[in-house]
């Protein structure tokens, strides 16, 4: 079982991450589909993707605030 670590003050808390369901059904059909799709991509079009991705993730920090 993996661990979450939260930190509170000077103190480490842990929680657990609860397990990853079972795909069944039309869900696991859908998910073994798009992981095919994906493992077969070429070297063209993942780093097209990726740059899409970072595209988009640039034009999202314009948008979004983050405080800390």
């Amino acid at each position: 079982m993996l661990v979450n670590f939260l930190m509170i003050g000077d103190k480490i808390m842990a929680r657990p991450i609860a397990e990853t369901p079972i795909l069944t059904g039309e869900d696991a059909v859908r998910f073994e589909r798009l992981r095919m799709e994906v493992e077969s991509l070429s070297k063209e079009q993942r780093a097209e993707n990726t740059r899409k991705l970072k595209e988009a993730v640039k034009k999202a920090k314009e948008y979004i605030t983050i405080c800390i």
